[in-house]
């Protein structure tokens, strides 16, 4: 049996992300490093949009401090990768995403990761507390199995 939280149906939101050319390496799929920014793109697209994070004139914004990833499968330019974001915790300061990249039509994952952030004030680059609007925005992300 498959465990409900290791295939799309275990994510909460997700992002159409296009490979590019230039993600191939010379040994003719996405290089892995590239795979932290398709988690980053997915991750901040939702925070602009969903939890209305000012990445630019925002007195808070939130910093990696932690970040991991697990490669099953390779995917290669031309692919298009949906990526699938949930929350794993939600603390004060801090949240755990855990991240899912799927080949269009298949329900398990290529690679799958986590990603922290610290919430930051801007002014004094120490944490605080997680703005209400972004915690809102967070607490949609959360998935449980159907059981």
């Amino acid at each position: 049996m498959t465990n409900f939280l290791e295939t799309r149906g275990g994510y909460a939101h997700f992002l159409s992300i296009p490979t590019r050319w230039m993600d191939n390496d010379t040994y003719g799929h996405v290089n892995n490093v590239v795979y932290y920014s398709y988690f980053d793109t997915v991750i901040n697209e939702y925070l602009i949009r969903a939890g209305g994070l000012d990445i630019h004139n925002g007195a808070v914004v939130g910093y990696c401090v932690e970040s991991f990833c697990r490669y099953h499968r390779s995917f290669s330019f031309p692919d298009i990768i949906d990526a699938g974001l949930r929350l794993g915790r939600l603390g004060n300061s801090s949240v755990r995403y855990e991240i899912g990249l799927f080949r269009k039509d298949e329900d398990k994952p290529a690679a799958q990761g986590h990603f922290v952030h610290v919430f930051v004030d801007r002014a004094r680059n120490k944490p605080t507390a997680i703005p209400d609007a972004i915690r809102a925005a967070l607490k949609r992300l959360e998935v449980r199995a159907p059981f």
